[in-house]
């Protein structure tokens, strides 16, 4: 690593872990000086705070590269030349490791003949913020643990994949097409069999699943509860009249509003980090994010407090990590069945139920949650409209095996309460 200062700004120079080239990190103003041992000291402290510090980087890292020191390219061109470096890197090691299998591969018939999970690779599929990097790295800790073979160098390897979701941060998600916008080029990717596996956030995956793709695995899951962000009060009970808070969410915009009309609710989208600077730099007064991610992300300790179910419910799927494959993949589902979390998967089926029957989109204030409590599925959803001046709940319970009906009549009792004008709000 080395230093070098450039008119006035401090730019710290090491080589990025995921494609090997040497690339800068985001640095702090600086003058033109040479920096004695002590000023190096103190700038390495604060370029290693930069994650919590609302940095670019991965935990440090480029998030073209996936790597896991905190080293990394800053800056979007950089990032985007960095995953094409990676991108590239992948495929050639992906090739030389099945030329070694290959060569090594015993002739048909012959004892010792390898299986094809022992000379399996497997490519992930994953958008490129710092978070959907953290839960792809899970994915491939617990298949490693799973498959121990798949530890191999080469084994695995992890494709970032740009999302039109991920282009278009200055808008909400509802004037530009809704939750398939963070999965319609890893789905394309994995049908053209760029990709064996994707890993998703469930709450941002549509209800329908294109022909040819099906989700077979869950990870157990995160704390599904919403976390309050503020560096002015202690929790949402304190947010004096006219607060601003920053959120895309119609379903947090909806509840909020109900517990408070006077409050100011703007968009306020981009990765967590991204977020987090901009509290710092007072744009809003307080956020709300899904306390799982802050968790994945060693991230927690920004959280003010934590927001139980009663005061607002979360969406539906929230904390949960789901894993999609090809439908007639039948090596990429041997691989996926230990992964399942049997309990995860039968709430998030019961909450998505719910959804689909409610017609859900980005644009309609829905919540929902699942809990299987010795042995009995409880559920509870709700519907808001977007201003939050009128909102409808229901419950049910059952046998965890009546998942989706259970969702399904929660939302078909919700759906006829309300009628088919219910989200329509005056513009005037």
């Amino acid at each position: 690593m080395r230093e070098r200062a450039q008119q006035s700004t401090f730019v710290r120079f090491e080589v990025c872990a995921g494609c090997g080239r040497e690339s800068a990190g985001l640095g702090r103003e600086r003058a033109n000086e040479q920096p004695d041992k002590e000023t190096k000291k103190q700038r390495n402290k604060e370029t290693n705070k930069q994650t919590n510090d609302g940095g670019e980087w991965a935990r440090g890292v480029c998030a073209g590269s996936g790597g896991e020191r905190r080293v990394g390219c800053a800056g979007a061109e950089a990032r985007r030349a960095c995953a094409v470096r990676a991108r590239d890197g992948a495929a050639a090691r992906r090739e030389a490791v099945r030329r070694k299998q290959r060569a090594q591969e015993p002739e048909p018939g012959r004892r010792g003949a390898k299986t094809a999970l022992q000379t399996a690779t497997v490519v992930i599929g994953t958008r490129g913020s710092p978070l959907a990097l953290a839960q792809a790295y899970e994915t491939r800790r617990r298949l490693i643990e799973a498959h121990p073979q798949l530890a191999e160098e080469g084994a695995i390897d992890i494709s970032v994949i740009n999302t039109s979701g991920d282009m278009f941060l200055d808008t909400t998600l509802a004037d530009i097409g809704g939750k398939g916008l963070f999965t319609k080029e890893i789905d394309s990717a994995q049908l053209r069999g760029d990709v064996d596996i994707a890993v998703h956030s469930m709450k941002d995956v549509p209800t329908w699943l294109p022909n040819g793709i099906e989700l077979p695995c869950m990870l157990p899951r995160e704390d599904t509860r919403d976390a309050f962000i503020s560096l002015k009060c202690k929790g949402l009970s304190d947010l004096p009249d006219g607060s601003v808070i920053g959120s895309a969410s119609l379903r947090r915009k909806s509840q909020l509003l109900a517990m408070n009309p006077t409050l100011k609710v703007v968009n306020f989208r981009g990765n967590v980090q991204t977020r987090l600077r901009k509290l710092r730099e007072g744009e809003v007064d307080a956020t709300l994010l899904a306390i799982a991610g802050l968790n994945r992300m060693e991230m927690e300790a920004n959280a003010t407090s934590i927001i139980e179910w009663d005061e607002m419910l979360p969406a539906v799927a929230q904390g949960a990590i789901g894993i999609t494959c090809r439908s007639n993949d039948t090596k990429m589902l041997d691989f996926l069945k230990p992964l399942n979390h049997a309990d995860t998967l039968t709430c998030v089926s019961c909450e998505r139920s719910f959804l689909a029957a409610l017609d859900g989109s980005c644009r309609t204030p829905i919540a929902g949650q699942a809990k299987i409590v010795d042995g009995v599925l409880k559920f509870r959803g709700l519907v808001a409209r977007p201003d939050g001046s009128e909102m409808f709940s229901c419950t049910r319970e059952g046998p965890p095996s009546d998942a989706v009906k259970i969702g399904a009549d929660a939302g078909a009792e919700l759906k006829a309460k309300i009628g088919d004008d219910f989200f329509v709000v005056s513009e005037e």
